[in-house]
């Protein structure tokens, strides 16, 4: 799944523009916390999570994103987790 989005990412300008936009959307958004709780990592600057802006490494990363930040900011994180199964159906996680 990982390899087949980042070939779309090359092959589709539209999804890799919004796709863009996710990860300007996760900065921007870990910036102003970050600034809340006056907090300075350099280390990170410029870097988002799960590959973007240019390829999918973590599904998980961008799965987290979509839930966080909501349905139709992060078009490959909504994919992802579209692909889960109902894994919530068979109760609680904890056993």
């Amino acid at each position: 799944m990982m390899n087949e989005m980042s070939e779309r990412l090359q092959r589709d300008a539209t999804l890799a523009g919004a796709y863009r936009a996710a990860h300007d959307d996760f900065l921007a958004t870990r910036d102003a916390c970050a600034s809340i709780l006056e907090l300075d990592v350099p280390e990170v600057a410029g870097i988002s999570a799960g590959g973007m802006p240019d390829r999918v490494k973590c599904l998980h990363s961008l799965i987290a994103h979509s839930l966080g930040a909501g349905s139709g900011v992060n078009p490959l994180g909504d994919e992802a987790l579209a692909a889960l199964p109902p894994w919530w159906e068979g109760g609680s996680c904890r056993g």
